[in-house]
């Protein structure tokens, strides 16, 4: 479930999105201590930024992070 309300029209042919994973470092940045003991393997876990770097979701796995960009009609691209 995509968490943040995007500036650009889904619809758009330009509504890209990124998707790349999420480094230990930040994930610390985002949750709060106690959360990241309840996730399965965070070293699976990867985020979805709108276009202009907004983020809209934190999900487990990239395959899961480009479903749910596809679901909401979005063309996900891969960042290294």
């Amino acid at each position: 479930m995509m968490t943040t309300e995007l500036k650009t029209n889904p619809f758009e042919s330009e509504a890209f999105v990124y998707i790349r994973h999420l480094d230990a470092d930040e994930l610390q940045s985002l949750l709060p201590p106690n959360a990241v003991g309840q996730i399965n393997d965070p070293d699976e876990l990867f985020v979805v930024l709108s276009a202009d770097g907004v983020r809209l979701a934190v999900v487990e796995g990239r395959d899961a992070a480009v479903a749910a960009a596809l679901a909401n009609d979005l063309k996900p691209l891969s960042v290294h």
